[in-house]
């Protein structure tokens, strides 16, 4: 039991350590291809090869999955020392203060590379810093997660906090969408000699941005005043193979790494979706993603008075449903009898319903089924379940980063487009796909 209840600006700390955590990890979304694998036109030098590789990949797409291998051995180690630490200010607080910095420094050294031309030796540099980058985040992230189930106890709070970091998730999003407008700005106004230069600084002062949001959850929170849990004496084989039988939580998993495998795509292919479906400018992106965050936020207290009334599992059945259509839109852009601007922003503002409650409610879930466990099996393992649930959540987005730049090699340039087409299809077929998986999820009863 928690020793007192969470305040209002604890929760408001704890939204900005997801807003940092979140502009640093879509940075990575937004940028990364855009930079390494830039279309025509764009201005930005070749850095790597493009060249594809036994017929299906890019280089890009091995690359970005290859940086998450350290993950495999990472997430859940990290876990396991967090959910056993006895450090006097707390099992989580302490991991999260320590991944600031390394976070933030990685973070901007995936953006430099060591040559302005294709080389060998971009391809190991971008290898080494997007591993250590993630392995920095993981520090942060799992600890700070697995915080959420220890200060808030009822379902009701679950929720709350939840939308909390939500909003901060969102933020992030919308901040690190911007990144190439400001690029564009500092280009245009002489402050950057070239665009290689001017993402560069954006991604500088983006990410300090970020760091210093992540610093206001971990020093600004007090965890062992407002968070009570006694630390695991399990092993770590032991955690995660209670934590893999859980066939709840797997079906949990199935739907959620669906989810964030779209959303990637959807990051990742913006500015595609715009400038070659549609022949819309750049500038666009940021006012789209503004569009679908501020609908989303109406639909943000709907969420929480529905998961109330009818349980978390119908929603999140009709938004993966929604979701799917979102994404047999995307494979008809530019071809609809409508204005282009229109076809896009009608896309975004249906998307912002499943934004809404798939950034809400996966997390109270989550929760639930972890503190289920904790009262069956007697011990608490938060920071394992979360490291199972973000180690997936990784995979998702690496395999949504790389798939979209696999299916590049099919087109991505106006009247070659079939590439980019085709990551709608994809989308929508694993969004059915988790949808039919997720409906075999037993829900919780409600505290």
């Amino acid at each position: 039991m928690q020793q007192q209840r969470f305040p209002l600006l604890g929760k408001i700390f704890y939204a900005f350590g997801m807003m940092g955590w979140s502009i640093m990890i879509n940075l990575i979304s937004v940028l990364l291809v855009y930079l390494y694998a830039p279309p025509t036109g764009s201005n930005i030098p070749l850095l790597i090869s493009q060249a594809v590789i036994f017929g299906a990949f890019n280089l890009i797409s091995l690359i970005t999955v290859s940086g998450r291998l350290a993950d495999a051995f990472w997430d859940p180690f990290v876990a396991q020392l967090s959910d056993k630490s006895s450090h006097k200010k707390g099992r989580r607080i302490p991991f999260m203060r320590w991944a600031i910095i390394p976070s933030l420094l990685f973070c901007c050294g995936i953006f430099f590379p060591l040559q302005v031309s294709i080389s060998t030796v971009n391809v190991v540099w971008l290898m080494f810093t997007l591993a250590l980058f993630y392995i920095a985040s993981t520090s942060f992230i799992i600890p700070y997660n697995a915080l959420l189930p220890e200060l808030a106890t009822t379902s009701k709070e679950k929720v709350e906090l939840s939308t909390w970091q939500s909003l901060g998730y969102v933020f992030g999003i919308a901040i690190a969408s911007n990144a190439l407008n400001i690029a564009d700005s500092f280009y245009h106004n002489g402050i950057a000699e070239n665009r290689l230069v001017s993402i560069q600084y954006t991604v500088i002062i983006l990410s300090v941005l970020a760091a210093l949001m992540m610093a206001l959850a971990a020093f600004g929170i007090n965890e062992k005043k407002y968070a009570n849990a006694t630390p695991s004496t399990i092993s770590l084989k032991v955690a995660l193979k209670q934590t893999l039988q859980n066939s709840n939580f797997l079906k949990f998993i199935v739907a959620d790494v669906a989810y964030f495998i779209g959303v990637t795509i959807i990051t990742s292919g913006l500015l595609y979706f715009v400038t070659v479906l549609l022949q819309l400018p750049e500038t666009i992106g940021n006012k789209l993603m503004i569009t679908m965050i501020l609908v989303s936020f109406i639909f943000y207290p709907v969420v929480n008075y529905l998961s109330a009334k009818v349980g978390k599992k119908p929603i999140v059945l009709v938004s993966l449903l929604i979701l799917s259509v979102v994404f047999a839109g995307i494979f008809f852009l530019g071809n609809l009898p409508m204005n282009a601007t229109l076809q896009i922003y009608i896309l975004v503002i249906i998307a912002a319903i499943p934004v809404a409650s798939l950034n809400i409610l996966p997390v109270a879930i989550l929760a639930e089924i972890i503190e289920q466990d904790s009262k069956h099996t007697g011990v608490n393992k938060e920071a394992v379940y979360f490291a199972v649930r973000y180690f997936f959540v990784k995979v998702a987005q690496t395999v949504g980063i790389a798939l979209f730049a696999m299916l590049l090699i099919y087109g991505k340039d106006v009247n070659n487009d079939f590439g980019i087409r085709l990551n709608g299809l994809v989308g929508f077929a694993l969004c059915c796909f988790a949808a039919a998986i997720f409906s075999r999820f037993k829900e919780l009863p409600s505290q």
